[in-house]
């Protein structure tokens, strides 16, 4: 049994269903939530659009090999309205990305964890902070928090919902 680290996000349509219906389909297809986020009102990161996102991050139980668990994201994304128009950043209904399992590094041309781009996003860091401040990367060696302390993004992130009380023990 691994520790899987998702970021979700979503900036089009109506993103708190957006949201939790890919916390459904994520407890369908991949494990359980242990550990669930606040919500955040984020900037959008590496493009222009009126559109913020809504952005946090889940801790889910599951035994699944890294590439499954890519295929079944990409398969709750694409049920859920997510298109990809080709290279770069665009809105979408809904992002989810693998961040982190355990300890594990892969860099793979299809998969890369950690996801290499963690230290860079206040809207990744903020959310892994209520679920896994401790965690440490393990290709950095320092801690969620640390990296949160160091990350030089000043793009917007305001926590607008507190973290649920679902497994948070």
């Amino acid at each position: 049994m691994s520790f899987v680290y998702l970021g979700l996000g979503s900036n089009m349509g109506d993103r708190f269903k957006n949201l939790n219906d890919a916390l459904l389909m994520i407890e369908e297809r991949l494990g359980n939530i242990v550990k669930e986020s606040g919500i955040y009102k984020t900037e959008p990161w590496g493009f222009v659009t009126e559109n913020f996102f809504l952005n946090m991050a889940v801790c889910l139980s599951a035994e699944a090999d890294p590439f499954d668990i890519l295929k079944d994201v990409m398969m709750i994304e694409k049920s859920l309205g997510r298109t990809r128009k080709g290279a770069g950043y665009s809105s979408r209904t809904i992002d989810i990305d693998i961040l982190f399992i355990d300890g594990v590094i892969i860099d793979h041309p299809d998969l890369v964890i950690p996801h290499p781009l963690i230290a860079e996003r206040m809207f990744v860091l903020k959310p892994l902070m209520d679920i896994a401040p401790g965690f440490i990367h393990p290709l950095l060696n320092i801690s969620i928090s640390d990296l949160t302390l160091e990350c030089k993004d000043n793009l917007e992130v305001v926590r607008i919902k507190q973290i649920p009380d679902r497994g948070q023990g």
